[in-house]
Parts: C-alpha cells; structure tokens; sequence
C-alpha cells in the first residue's frame, strides 16, 4: 500500500470518529431540551407581574359553624378569599385546611379555581374537633398557579362548658291532686349562640303542663325564663332535661326536682277572730273577721257552713275576696243547727296556680245569745207602763188647769 493511500485511510478513520463525538453531543444537548420542555408549563407562569399580583390575595373572613366547638362536635369552616387586584385575575389549583387538633374530614380543593378582580371566592371544609378544651390555630393553606403558596392561621375556641340549668323557685312542699309552679332558667355561659333548645319534663307519679316547652335560640351570654306546672299523685321525683343543639351537634344537661308531701310555708293561711254568735227564731247568726295570716295572696276567700250546720237565707255562704297578706274581712253566714252545740265553719280560698285549699274552725253554739225577747209578750210591760204614766200625768195636769179657771 503506497504513502497515499494510507493517507486516505487515515482521513477515513478521522472523519468517523468526528461523527460519533457529534452525535453524543447532539442526543445530550436533546435531553437538557427535553427536560426543559417538561419544566417550562410550570416555571414560565411564574413572572414578577404574577407574583405582585398573588400578593394581593388575602383571607378577608373565617366563619366556623358552630363558632365554638364542644370536644367532639363536628362543623364547617367556611374561608372567604379576596382578590384585591382591579385587573388581574389570579388562578388557584390548591386549597386545604386543618391541623391534628381541627381535623379535616373533607376532601381538599384540587381543582383549578380562578378569582377574578376584586372578587371574593369562599371554600368551605367540613371539620372534627379532637382537641381538648383551648384556643388552636389550624393552617389555611392555598397554592397559587403562577406564585409561591399562601397560608393563614384561623382562630377557634373548643370548650366543653355546658348551658346552666338553674331552679329558680318552687313550693316549700306539695299536697296529692294540687299544681303547683316550677320556676327555672336556662343561661348560656357559652362564647356562642345554641340553637333548638327545648326543655322536657318526665317522671312517674305527676302529671305536667307543658310537658315539653320550646325554647328555640339562647345567644351566648343569655337568659330565658321557663316555668311550668306538676300536679303529683304521691312523692316522686322529677327528672328535668334540657337539650340543645351546637351546630350540628346536640348536647343536654339534667335536673333532679325531688317532690314531698307538706306543708308550704309560703302559701296562705286564713284564720278566724272576732266570732260571734247570736240565735233569732231559731237562725243562727255568727260574725267574725278573717285574717291572712301567711306570705302569699289568698284569692276568692269564702265562709261557709258544713253539717250539722243546714244554711239558711239571708247568709248560706258568705264571699270575702282576695286577702292580701296581713290583711282581714269580715264576715257573716246564717244556718239551722238541730240542737248541735257546735259548728264546722270552712274557710276556702284559691292559690296562685288555682287550686282551692279549705280549712275548717269549730264555733260553739250552747251559749248563743238570743235576740227573740223583743217579740215576746212580757217585753211589752216596760213601754205600756210608761204609756199609762204619761196618760196620767197628763190628766192631772188637764184636771189642775181647769180647776183654776174655774
């Protein structure tokens, strides 16, 4: 082989391994090309101008409902963002929320979503609160398209304080067959309003009016009067239960109202003085007055007779009215008595919730004095002697006057 062809040989091998430095240099320079491809739908949104413009996204308001949870309670958040930019909109392809102690139990937000110019887009979550009674922080958290993410703390309460049922005033003691008022009240120690509240009396042995009031919405910080009547057959016990709902979430608390047979040291207490008693044709007349003598109005105060005692006109049964207390009326009643030596006179009155209370006081009758003397004969003596005195006095005096003109 001459000079010259080992020359072109050697030109020959040259060229090739040119050619393979080459395409290894292409097939890398393709690669950077390609991976740039793949980045570049997610970096090439991300300028100056969109970042200025996620900036002026913000969290204008957090409403939790219930606005302060029982440990336990589920709810919602509801999370109200603002775009404050005039002529940008911005794009939003992820929102979530919660943390260990507000756990979310829905899905998160994981589809686009756009906000336009000063517009206001909500995002609600449904939660669980596991943590105990305290103040958490759960992260709010949004990923914008063409900025660096947003996160925001929201502020919520989970306290275990119940509402407070409270017994107001009741009777000192309770009688078979008579109602009387049960006084409560409910109060909300809470930071925020419950909803539905209804009070519900049950127990054996009574019967009670209403039994089941209710009471509707109790704002944080509130009061309501309730009351209402048992009518109890013997000693019991009534169990007083008042519900109501946080959110979604009901709650209650109980009350035990032991029921005693007694005496009410509050109720009135009519009592008879100043009795009288006279006896005309057979009719008894007795007068007295009639003091209240308890803490409470006694309303609709009657006197009557009862047997051996037959009433008789002009007075079978005599109305005092309503006796305030320490005040007095007086009265009046007319009967036959059939040779008894003493008579039942009741004294029956009405208590504030209606019932009628009746007492009794015994009057002795042996001794009555009697106004029939005037109808008998010898009571005519007196007057027609002095009738014949007077008679005579004037006949004399006639007799004398004559004599002397005479």
């Amino acid at each position: 082989m001459t000079f010259t062809q080992r020359s072109a040989l050697s030109r020959t091998g040259t060229n090739s391994s040119s050619c393979f430095t080459l395409s290894r240099i292409g097939i890398f320079l393709f690669v950077i090309a390609a991976l740039g491809l793949l980045v570049l739908p997610v970096s090439a949104f991300e300028t100056p101008e969109s970042i200025v413009a996620a900036s002026k996204v913000y969290v204008s308001n957090v409403v939790y409902d219930p606005g302060t949870f029982f440990p336990g309670d589920t709810g919602t958040v509801k999370v109200y963002v603002t775009n404050a930019n005039t002529n940008q909109s911005t794009v939003v392809n992820h929102v979530s929320f919660g943390d260990q102690n507000i756990k979310l139990t829905s899905l998160p937000y994981d589809s686009t979503t756009n906000i336009g110019p000063l517009q206001t887009q909500s995002f609600v979550f449904s939660v669980e609160a596991e943590g105990r009674d305290g103040t958490y922080y759960p992260t709010f958290t949004l990923n914008f398209r063409d900025a660096d993410s947003m996160y925001q703390r929201a502020t919520v309460k989970i306290d275990n304080t119940p509402l407070v049922l409270t017994l107001v005033d009741k009777p000192d003691a309770y009688a078979a067959g008579q109602k009387k008022t049960i006084y409560l009240q409910v109060a909300n120690p809470r930071d925020n309003a419950v909803n539905n509240a209804i009070l519900e009396v049950s127990g054996q042995g009574f019967s009670a009016t209403p039994a089941k009031t209710y009471i509707g919405d109790v704002s944080a910080g509130g009061k309501i009067p309730v009351n209402f009547t048992i009518t109890p057959d013997y000693p019991t016990n009534v169990n007083i239960t008042l519900k109501y709902d946080n959110g979604d979430n009901t709650h209650q608390v109980t009350l035990d109202l032991p029921v005693t047979f007694g005496l009410d040291k509050k109720q009135a207490n009519p009592e008879i003085s100043n009795v009288q008693v006279k006896q005309t044709s057979g009719v008894y007349h007795v007068t007295g007055d009639v003091t209240n003598a308890g803490l409470t109005n006694a309303n609709g105060v009657s006197v009557t007779t009862l047997s051996p005692a037959i009433p008789q006109d002009p007075y079978k049964s005599y109305v005092i009215g309503a006796l305030k207390p320490d005040d007095f009326g007086s009265f009046e009643v007319t009967f036959n008595a059939n040779g008894a030596t003493t008579v039942p006179l009741q004294i029956s009155y009405k208590d504030t919730d209606g019932n009628i209370i009746a007492s009794r006081f015994d009057v002795s009758i042996s001794g009555a004095a009697s106004d029939d003397k005037t109808n008998q004969p010898g009571n005519y003596l007196l007057p027609v002697t002095g009738l014949v005195i007077v008679i005579g006095i004037a006949g004399v005096y006639l007799y004398t006057r004559r004599r002397k003109n005479q």
